[in-house]
């Protein structure tokens, strides 16, 4: 299951779904809405991404996550629109035979997800202020992939699919 969605994600219902008696393991990573962030305050996020691209792009993470460990089953679900502190941004569960290779694919697909596919997090910081937020690529080229183009969607004309 590959998915973009405004709403709250069923972190059990997804766990649930990657479950199979071929597995012994399952990984599920979930990333929340922290209040502190480089010891500034925030009280919100805000995700936007182009969607069909980004659907596109988990697909292909998967699948590399698929060739390089013996995954069984793979979810990702990453939320768009405005959340709140203590709201699941993002879940990806995998399963697979053994616990080190579900905890390896796991990894390699949240690191490389979050510089890799075009989803862009604007923070809401307690000073009334905003800023959109970039990683800095050196997961994708860890794991090498190439990092998307550092766009900023308030600064740039995205398809009506990306609002």
């Amino acid at each position: 299951m590959i998915q973009l969605t405004p709403d709250q994600i069923d972190y059990a219902a997804l766990t649930e779904s990657v479950r199979s008696s071929a597995s012994g393991a399952v990984v599920l990573f979930l990333g929340t809405v922290r209040e502190l962030t480089d010891g500034r305050r925030t009280v919100a996020l805000d995700y936007d991404a182009y969607g069909p691209m980004a659907e596109a792009k988990l697909q292909e993470l998967a699948a590399e996550a698929r060739r390089r460990w013996p995954v069984d089953q793979v979810a990702i679900v990453h939320r768009i629109g405005h959340l709140e502190l203590g709201d699941v941004s993002v879940a990806v569960a995998v399963s697979c035979p053994h616990r080190h290779d579900a905890f390896e694919a796991a990894r390699f697909l949240i690191d490389t997800l979050k510089v890799t596919v075009p989803i862009w997090k604007k923070e809401n910081w307690s000073d009334g202020t905003t800023e959109w937020v970039h990683p800095d690529g050196a997961a994708a080229a860890e794991n090498g992939m190439t990092p998307i183009r550092q766009l900023d969607p308030g600064n740039v004309s995205l398809p009506a699919t990306a609002k």
